[in-house]
């Protein structure tokens, strides 16, 4: 007597197979969040300073625009000091523009993912808090999500051992 698997088992082994082939991917997936979250916030970064182009390659300057200054002053945190206001400027451009890097090369990249994490939470507040459904919803998944599991295979973080092997 020859005995079929019932329709629930049948599924639950098409949906397991399915989930294995798909598995080669994480890799893929993890490196394509890593650059969709570091593009939004470099691009940001760039519009906070001055910059230098070289063809196609616009690079940064130390120097805030002055329009960044204005914003931070009298948009964002006008009930700061002056300087202070400056200053959340200067740490704004600086994590826009170091953070990513970090998570481009996948190196430190659960503490770029983090810190770009604090940095939308702050955006979010501060900032705009009338977007967090619209666009900060997506950069938090995003970032948390590469902050708890880690900037996956391709990465310098899993080249130099900081990041061990899920099959370890």
């Amino acid at each position: 007597m020859t005995h079929t698997a019932s329709l629930p088992t049948r599924v639950r082994g098409f949906y397991a197979a399915a989930g294995h082939r798909a598995a080669p991917l994480e890799a893929v997936t993890l490196l394509l969040l890593r650059l969709a979250a570091a593009r939004v916030f470099w691009l940001s970064g760039l519009g906070k300073v001055e910059t230098f182009d070289l063809g196609p390659l616009r690079l940064p300057t130390p120097e805030l625009q002055n329009s960044t200054k204005f914003l931070f002053r009298s948009e964002f945190f006008p009930d700061l000091p002056r300087a202070a206001a400056e200053g959340m400027a200067v740490l704004a451009a600086a994590g826009e523009l170091i953070l990513p890097v970090l998570l481009v090369l996948g190196l430190f990249a659960r503490i770029g993912a983090l810190g770009l994490l604090i940095m939308t939470l702050v955006i979010q507040i501060f900032v705009f808090p009338g977007e967090w459904w619209s666009v900060h919803v997506w950069w938090a998944v995003i970032l948390a999500h590469l902050a708890v599991r880690g900037p996956g295979v391709i990465s310098l973080d899993r080249r130099f051992g900081l990041e061990k092997s899920s099959k370890s």
